[in-house]
């Protein structure tokens, strides 16, 4: 069933969250374990976060460095399709424009259309670790938008080779991603809602927001939008804090503002395990707040780590 249709069919609002495939050589049960412990909770569709090559230097026996290229956590489709046969929910994997090219995303969407996945996630990505600025690949894409006007042709029947006979429609719903307190690359909001009204126009169904911990701004962000005719459905995207390191890590990665009350009390903690005890309580509070102002759902980034998200879901849900 797509995201849009479970969005619009539902009498409340929706309990969803995102996982990382396992890192190159581990194990999918871990990520069973950590579905296992969520799915009493019903969501209604879990994501699975896509990852680019990493360039890495290995220091040989003869004293030289080698430059190697890897993949960290490959396999977003082979767990997304994993996941959707064993527990019958559906999945929405990650499509990200960085590293890679126009050919080969659609080989990507066409192996999804073959597995019965048909809820997607666009992203442009992020760097590669270690640099600042987003370089797309050759023949690939600068922005978000050109991947989902790609995904939106071969829902109309429009592949690459326009020489294609007859060619076989997919049928994804997009989701693709928003910015309560904007891209860190753009100047300003107005010019990142011009692009995620881009995004929309080119067939994005529904929008799911970077994390935040500033209610006011979400609410904010969604009547800016609605102001310049993005009507879609717009989620909030919750990560509840897990470490005394998140309230310096998060603002630095992500552009985001942490409340002054909460990185008072984290910083009064001595402790990980404090640290995110404040954690859950601060977003069992955001997340009713958001509740009572009648968001279509919460989506949760767990980083796998599924105990504070199911606790925080207990007392919302």
């Amino acid at each position: 069933m797509k995201v849009i249709d479970i969005i619009s069919n539902a009498d409340k609002p929706l309990f969803t969250f995102e996982l990382l495939p396992p890192v190159t050589g581990g194990s999918i049960d871990r990520v069973f374990k950590t579905i296992d412990v969520l799915m009493e909770y019903s969501p209604a569709y879990i994501n699975f976060t896509f990852h680019r090559e990493e360039t890495i230097y290995r220091e040989l026996s003869s004293g030289l460095v080698q430059r190697c290229t890897v993949r960290r956590r490959p396999g977003t489709i082979g767990l997304s399709a994993a996941v959707k046969n064993r527990y019958g929910v559906e999945v929405v994997p990650h499509i990200i424009c960085g590293g890679a090219k126009a050919d080969e995303i659609e080989a990507a969407l066409v192996e999804l259309n073959f597995l019965g996945i048909e809820n997607v996630f666009a992203l442009r990505g992020d760097p590669p670790k270690g640099e600042k600025r987003f370089t797309p690949q050759t023949g690939g894409f600068t922005h978000a938008s050109e991947l989902v006007e790609q995904i939106a042709n071969m829902n109309r029947g429009v592949y690459l080779d326009s020489g294609l006979k007859e060619p076989f429609p997919t049928h994804f719903c997009i989701g693709v991603a928003g910015y309560p307190e904007k891209h860190l690359e753009s100047p300003n909001m107005e010019d990142d809602i011009s692009w995620l009204k881009k995004k929309i126009e080119f067939g994005g169904e529904y929008i799911v927001t970077q994390m935040f911990f500033l209610n006011d701004r979400y609410f904010q962000f969604v009547e800016t939008c609605r102001n310049a005719g993005i009507t879609v459905p717009i989620i909030p995207g919750i990560k509840p804090i897990t470490a005394l390191s998140d309230i310096d890590l998060l603002p630095q990665t992500f552009n985001i503002d942490l409340p002054e009350e909460l990185v008072l009390e984290i910083r009064s903690c001595t402790t990980n395990k404090q640290a995110r005890e404040v954690g859950i309580e601060f977003a069992v509070e955001q997340s009713k707040e958001l509740i009572a102002r009648n968001v279509p759902g919460i989506h949760y980034y767990t980083l796998g780590k599924a105990s504070s998200t199911a606790r925080i879901v207990k007392e919302v849900f």
